[in-house]
């Protein structure tokens, strides 16, 4: 599964980067935000989810 910076998340995880791969958690009905850690807008994964 594959999500974009700007789009609402429709569960609840951590979105892994694309890019660094590092983590960010965005609650289900959140905008995705861009990766704080690298500003990338794509995410390739989400994990831990509730």
């Amino acid at each position: 599964m594959s999500a974009n910076a700007g789009e609402r998340a429709e569960k609840s995880g951590d979105f892994r980067c694309a890019r660094c791969h590092r983590t960010t958690h965005v609650t289900k009905g959140h905008v995705i935000p861009k990766c704080p850690h690298c500003g990338n807008a794509t995410f390739d994964t989400r994990r831990n989810e509730p």
